[in-house]
């Protein structure tokens, strides 16, 4: 399980905006990339990377606000340069949630 409570460790990485980041909490995103048959890759400041499955929550009954990244070229338009998962169309995962979500959708850990 992912840890999202603060800790003592410092991280330091460079985000996809060129802008450093040093942080004392893990679930900063550093990179993300839109994958076919809604997947998304991504990495945080402390080097834990995988790959989530979107599909089964854009597609459901219940997806809400993420009905609308049902359209490919609107869920491929994304990015993290604030630190955490975000759409062009307004549209992001709370920074701290981001970890909970990978986790319930079956990260796949590559470090």
């Amino acid at each position: 399980m992912l840890n999202t409570q603060a800790s003592s460790e410092n991280y330091t990485s460079t985000l996809a905006s060129g802008e450093v980041v040093r942080s004392n909490v893990p679930w900063i995103v550093t990179s993300v990339e839109a994958r076919p048959d809604y997947r998304l890759f991504v990495k945080f400041i402390d080097g834990l990377a995988g790959e989530v499955q979107m599909r089964e929550l854009i597609f459901s009954d219940h997806a809400g606000v993420f009905a609308s990244l049902r359209d490919p070229d609107v869920f491929s338009d994304l990015g993290c340069g604030e630190g955490f998962v975000e759409w062009a169309n307004g549209l992001d995962i709370a920074p701290d949630a981001t970890p909970v979500e990978i986790q319930q959708c079956g990260l796949q850990v590559l470090r």
